[in-house]
């Protein structure tokens, strides 16, 4: 197997002799086939192929591939977007009347799915902080628990999931460890080493990497024992719905995500489309090389801020001095992608006048691409946050998220002086 720097330009597609070189773009609903006995193995699921560009498309294919390739996992499904992945990925294992539990230290938007609408379907969430004792956690679990999900690199506070940890909590249970793994993508932390069951990602993030296309991703590691664990009929029991197929005897390993894309996907229509995932392809061949320029900017980001006066405090992993550096070095030992965290003297008011007077880094609601940017969560992306809420996602009225671009680094640091000088009022 190759380096996964080469798996990022290589993997997922492979031209036979005279097949264009780069991954073709199949703009097409539907397919054409010789018989009416080749469709309905399809729709009985006993043969391989693209049956509706809903559940399945050549170009979304490859990209799937690549993906799963570089996570390390034996299946991946492509969906609309991050929050997409998240629904399908829950959907998938869990139902009305049973729960899950998550770290409190996540986006907002997801909490928002899982705290409210969610809640709605009768789902329940039982959130926990890294604070939390393993004996506090297990008193969680019970017989309608699904799985554990967490953030590698948590949206804004950055904290670090302990995946060795959760993942032996959840095993323990019976239950699998989901985690999202949006910030730092398989070239800084690949959580299936560590134990992770499924892994997600808003692909609108880094893998795309150049604010273009929405999209997200399940991956299945195809290690999790759902027939041993006894809790998910709808794996090892009949689907009425494909004539009575049992997914764990099927499909084996690949039982999980092959539920999510012929069931869930095909009810749901979270649909991918090709020219989307064609441009999250080319995003992901440059992504082991964006992913180290944007580590080492927002290292150097980190540490100039550490040291400037106007900052009262900042968040970063890799900053020696940081409460999550032990885990950091620990689960992403090259870097901690691209987003720092801090707060600006004087408070919120301070932290709007050094957002307003930035000329490089432009105030959007996203992150991860390769232009910096910047925004404040707690009027933003986490608005719905209760008080209470917010402090248990770690985030604070004064907290500023810059998302450290790919620029040239002494730009991006005199911008960031003049910004500072004007909301301190020193010029």
């Amino acid at each position: 197997m190759y380096n996964i720097e080469t798996r990022c330009v290589q993997d997922g597609y492979t031209p036979e002799n005279g097949e264009p070189r780069t991954v073709p773009i199949a703009q097409s609903t539907t397919y054409k086939y010789d018989s009416s006995e080749a469709v309905g193995a399809l729709f009985d699921l006993r043969a391989e192929g693209h049956l509706y560009t809903r559940i399945s498309n050549p170009t979304v294919d490859c990209v799937e591939k690549k993906i799963a390739s570089l996570e390390g996992g034996v299946g991946a499904l492509c969906t609309s977007s991050g929050q997409a992945a998240v629904l399908i990925a829950v959907l998938n294992i869990c139902s009305c009347g049973q729960n899950f539990i998550a770290s409190s230290s996540i986006y907002g938007g997801t909490i928002n799915l899982m705290s409210v609408t969610m809640k709605r379907m009768g789902i329940t969430v039982r959130y926990v902080t890294p604070g939390m004792t393993d004996a506090e956690i297990d008193a969680l679990f019970d017989e309608n628990t699904r799985f554990v999900f967490g953030e590698t690199l948590a949206n804004p506070a950055l904290t670090v999931f302990d995946i060795e940890r959760f993942a032996r909590l959840a095993h323990t249970h019976g239950v699998p460890l989901m985690v999202d793994n949006t910030f730092a993508t398989p070239i800084l932390c690949r959580p299936f080493e560590f134990g992770a069951d499924i892994v997600i990602h808003s692909t609108t993030k880094y893998m795309d990497g150049h604010a273009t296309v929405v999209g997200g991703v399940i991956v299945d590691s195809g290690r999790f024992d759902w027939a041993a664990s006894g809790r998910y009929p709808e794996l090892t029991e009949p689907d009425e719905s494909y004539h009575g197929v049992v997914y764990t005897k099927q499909f084996g390993p690949t039982a999980y995500i092959t539920k999510a894309r012929v069931q869930l996907m095909r009810d749901l229509g979270c649909t991918p489309q090709p020219m989307t995932t064609h441009l999250l392809g080319l995003g992901l061949e440059s992504l082991h090389v964006r992913m180290e320029r944007h580590c080492q900017n927002a290292q150097a980001v980190a540490e100039h801020l550490a040291a400037h006066p106007a900052v009262s405090w900042v968040n970063y992993p890799g900053l020696p001095d940081s409460d999550q550096h032990a885990l950091a070095q620990k689960y992403l030992p090259h870097g901690c992608s691209g987003v720092v965290s801090f707060g600006v003297a004087g408070g919120r008011e301070a932290a709007v006048r050094f957002m307003d007077s930035l000329k490089l880094a432009a105030i959007v609601v996203h992150v991860a691409d390769v232009r910096t940017s910047v925004l404040h969560p707690a009027s933003t992306t986490h608005r719905q946050l209760t008080d209470a809420q917010l402090v248990d996602a770690g985030i604070s009225a004064d907290l500023v998220r810059m998302s450290i671009g790919i620029e040239n680094i002494e730009d991006i640091l005199r911008d960031i002086d003049q910004a500072l000088a004007k909301a301190s009022g020193t010029r």
